[in-house]
């Protein structure tokens, strides 16, 4: 073994656990880039990836520097003396080669990876093949099945002494759609329980997390969603925030700079969440369209056949909608403005979005059929009755104080101060929305990093427009960003008129 004396590079690789030796050690050593070493601290072991420092000032010959995620592991600081050796690269990566290759994957293979995934074992470019694999090579419904339970298996579980436990989930690509934040507070009223994990945003102007941290804390220790849950029945949390299927947190981040979805991981990742906090009963909203993650019926059926599939193997009672997604739902896009839609849609104010409206009834009315709380057909009838009384408004703001109360009046919401509007050339009828393209502006206007950034919908497709009449506004913090956004627009067919 090798003595080094350990420099701490103040560097987080967000991850991965990497060290760096001087080149003229490595080369002594015999070690290249990516290698893999053991480093020993007082009886603790970590198999590290090493990087190679070209100069003295990077890491002195004789030293070894080492990322935050391997000094926190060993809990080593600047200075001390760690030791050295080689070590065989993960397991793991024969398996992910075998993906590539095509070839099925067994129960012990896929355990492994999701191990060496979870305990950061994986450099980011292996991670990169693994999602690579599977977006090329589908993972079949029992390989899908043993991933789903090996990401459960490798992290936290929410137990509740409850039974139904209700979940929903959408599977994205519709800008706006909040429908969580409306769902949630419905169910919670009619005294079921609905532990919600929702994510952020990846390819989107904002996710569920992002939108309700407009509105109180949604990262959170498991321990204090427990006692939120069984204070109020629900929560809305960023489930990255959590250790439920850990590994699934790690393949989004590699995922979110490709911008790819692979199928069999967005089941295996939906459903590990959900068997994570112990759902019994499950909604699934898969979007339809021309411009959402899905515009192919045929996919969409199949899909809905895959979630079945799955979650009846996971025992989880399952009920699959395909919705439209062939626009966007409700009219603010971006955290700021969709937290202002919900919370009118809540109070029962007139500016609340009809169509968000009317699609989550339809979904709480479901959750409500499957959950026994009502007779079939009668659901969406039950949902509308806890929305208009009110119950839904004050369990929202209970949710929200239990969660760290930041905004509960709609009115206190802050939006960007730099707008532009966007208005029609002639008159006409809005003959199509792109999602792809109006998520794109709202990105560029600085959604969701900027909570108050996005685009305001004032049209649908269907509406009657006349010519100078407002199509969508465009919210901004700056003009550097608003030049971006019209720079998009122009290159994008965001709202069409005809």
């Amino acid at each position: 073994m090798i003595t080094l004396k350990v420099k701490d590079m103040d560097i987080a690789s967000g991850g991965p656990l990497v060290a760096i030796i001087n080149e003229k050690d490595a080369e002594k050593m015999d070690f290249h880039h990516l290698d893999r070493i053991k480093v020993i601290y007082q009886g603790k072991i970590e198999t590290v990836v090493i990087d190679i420092g070209k100069s003295e000032k990077a890491v002195p010959i004789g030293g070894i520097g080492l990322y935050e995620e391997v000094l926190d592991s060993l809990n080593v600081v600047d200075g001390e003396t760690i030791e050295i050796m080689p070590a065989r690269k993960p397991l793991s990566l024969d398996f992910i080669k075998k993906k590539l290759d095509g070839f099925k994957l067994s129960k012990n293979e896929i355990d492994q990876i999701v191990w060496d995934i979870v305990h950061n074992k994986l450099s980011a470019i292996e991670l990169t093949y693994f999602v690579a694999a599977c977006y090329s090579h589908k993972l079949d419904s029992r390989e899908t099945t043993l991933l789903t339970k090996a990401m459960v298996a490798h992290g936290e579980k929410l137990k509740l002494n409850r039974y139904p436990i209700l979940d929903k989930h959408c599977i994205g690509g519709v800008a706006g759609n909040r429908t969580t934040m409306v769902i949630v507070p419905i169910i919670a009223a009619a005294g079921l329980t609905i532990p919600k994990t929702s994510s952020r945003s990846i390819t989107s102007p904002a996710g569920t997390g992002d939108t309700m941290e407009v509105l109180a804390d949604v990262t959170m220790p498991i321990e204090r969603m427990k006692k939120i849950v069984e204070k109020t029945n629900g929560c809305i949390i960023w489930g990255g925030s959590l250790n439920l299927a850990p590994a699934d947190d790690k393949i989004i981040k590699v995922e979110k700079p490709l911008a790819i979805d692979a199928e069999s991981q967005l089941l295996a990742s939906v459903i590990a969440k959900k068997a994570s906090v112990s759902a019994t009963h499950l909604v699934i909203d898969i979007p339809c369209g021309n411009g959402a993650k899905l515009s192919n019926k045929k996919r969409a059926l199949q899909l809905k056949k895959d979630f079945e599939d799955i979650t009846k193997r996971m025992g989880i009672k399952t009920k699959v909608l395909i919705t439209d997604g062939k626009q966007p739902i409700g009219n603010g896009i971006g955290p700021c403005l969709e937290a202002r839609d919900v919370l009118w849609i809540l109070k029962n104010d007139r500016r609340g979005p009809a169509d968000l409206r009317k699609k989550c009834l339809m979904i709480a009315g479901v959750m409500l059929e499957m959950a026994g709380k009502c007779a079939k057909g009668k659901g969406k009838e039950i949902a509308k009755e806890i929305l208009k009384s009110g119950k839904a408004y004050n369990k929202m703001v209970e949710i929200i104080k239990a969660q760290g109360e930041k905004i509960i009046n709609p009115e206190d919401i802050k939006i960007g101060k730099i707008t532009y509007d966007v208005v029609a050339k002639k008159k006409g009828v809005v003959k199509k929305i792109s999602n792809r393209s109006i998520s794109k502006i709202a990105r560029v206007a600085g959604a969701p990093e900027n909570q108050g950034a996005g685009i305001y919908l004032y049209k649908h497709i269907g509406d009657k427009i006349k010519k100078g009449e407002k199509l969508f506004t465009i919210y901004c913090y700056s003009k550097h960003k608003l030049d971006f956004a019209k720079y998009a627009l122009e290159k994008l067919d965001g709202v069409v008129v005809k």
